[in-house]
């Protein structure tokens, strides 16, 4: 079991408060300063494990090393980026790191339309509805006004730097087709998978989020069938996959039992985000609801036993929380909720593990 943290100028949640959560192994944290395409800095990466160490816990997934946008485009100047990303999957090897959670998004990381959507409970949660995105005209003033409602915190996956640019990499992608973008993922894993080997590290791509394309941006990794394209086109053992219950629930059509079955059996799911959806008005309209079946649109039962009886032996934490007890902080990732998440998760696993 384990906790994402955002290092300590980016997280207001101390390293102490996480140990003291029952059943809580170590934490998932990255170097949040860092710029998609940057080689990391050796120093940086023993000071983030020690900080983490000295608190009692582990440091053994990183979430996430980013992927520059050249990359993802295929454009010239890709290879130079993925050396840096081959360097740095060498360092974190070396402070004993057994997975990186990555994504292969254009341009946008996981998108919500409102960061505080009030509950009847009182408590306040991250929702999506479509029909917010698709009368956004200027997909730059609805990143911007997302921004402003952070509480000065910065958004994974919505780097300041990235964010400047959203004109000219929505123009880019625009001659960018779902198999361009397939392509040029696969030439990235086949480029890292030796430096994988060596280091020891999986990589566990986390599935796109919302499960389908916005603002024009091709996605390709949202269903069971992207899923087996890939693992399959890239068969071997270090490309994994980040089973994460609301990006691929997100989708009516994805059996989450069934997703959870066919990759974990193969030894292809190192890692895994649960967490619950509230089905709203339609398909394509959701709220992040608290971790228990009955609070959303999910069997969490039958996904934990799903992960269990198929073997799955790597590592696990709770996704976005609400907001409840008046705590301030991130937008979905407060202290209380995901605590109570991860004590519901550990209590699911121990009932079917018990039988």
């Amino acid at each position: 079991m384990t906790f994402r943290w955002y290092g300590p100028e980016m997280d207001s949640i101390p390293l102490r408060y996480i140990k003291q959560i029952p059943g809580m192994n170590g934490v998932v944290s990255s170097l949040m300063e860092m710029q998609a395409g940057a080689d990391w800095p050796e120093d940086k990466i023993q000071s983030l494990k020690k900080q983490v160490n000295d608190a009692g816990l582990s440091l053994e997934v990183i979430e996430s090393v980013n992927v520059h946008e050249d990359i993802k485009l295929g454009r010239s100047t890709r290879d130079k980026y993925i050396q840096n990303y081959i360097n740095t999957i060498h360092k974190l090897g070396r402070i004993g790191v057994k997975v990186i959670c990555y994504n292969f998004m254009p341009v946008f990381d996981w998108t919500r339309t409102d960061l505080a959507y009030c509950l009847p409970d009182g408590s306040t949660t991250m929702r999506y509805q479509q029909s917010v995105v698709d009368q956004i005209k200027d997909p730059q003033q609805f990143a911007n006004e997302i921004q402003k409602r952070t509480q000065g915190y910065e958004m994974a996956g919505w780097e300041p730097e990235r964010m400047a640019e959203i004109k000219s990499l929505l123009r880019a992608y625009k001659e960018v087709s779902h198999q361009d973008l397939f392509n040029n993922l696969i030439y990235f894993l086949k480029a890292i998978m030796p430096a994988c080997h060596e280091a020891e590290i999986k990589m566990a791509i986390h599935p796109d989020d919302p499960g389908w394309d916005i603002f024009g941006l091709p996605r390709v990794v949202n269903s069971a069938e992207g899923i087996r394209k890939l693992l399959d086109t890239v068969n071997d053992p270090c490309n994994c996959l980040t089973f994460c219950t609301g990006s691929l629930g997100s989708r009516a059509d994805n059996d989450l039992p069934a997703i959870a079955r066919e990759f974990c059996s193969r030894g292809r799911i190192p890692f895994a985000h649960i967490r619950n959806l509230k089905k709203i008005d339609g398909e394509n309209d959701f709220f992040e609801s608290a971790h228990v079946s009955s609070c959303g649109s999910f069997d969490m039962f039958e996904i934990v036993k799903a992960l269990y009886e198929s073997g799955f032996d790597g590592y696990i934490r709770p996704d976005h929380g609400r907001m409840i007890w008046d705590e301030q902080g991130r937008a979905g990732y407060g202290l209380y909720d995901r605590a109570l998440g991860a004590v519901y998760i550990n209590g699911l696993w121990e009932a079917i593990e018990k039988g």
